[in-house]
């Protein structure tokens, strides 16, 4: 498993959304090369982060836009 300390990555970006006390956040590895993008918890910065496919990320944000999950 890929630990968030591991990546070779600089800027570490939160949701504009997210509330300054740190609450349920992901976070993206925005200077990140290569055809994976870094998600970790932003409440465990050193713990493990996914590598997630560049391509299903920009899918998965383009539905979360669209509202394409629905509201629970």
């Amino acid at each position: 498993m890929t630990s968030s300390t591991d990546l070779p990555v600089t800027i570490w970006r939160r949701s504009s959304y997210s509330g300054q006390n740190g609450g349920n956040c992901l976070e993206m590895a925005a200077d990140h090369p290569g055809p994976t993008l870094p998600v970790r918890d932003s409440k465990n910065p050193t713990g493990p982060a996914l590598l997630i496919p560049t391509p299903a990320w920009q899918a998965f944000i383009i539905q979360v836009r669209a509202d394409g999950f629905g509201r629970a």
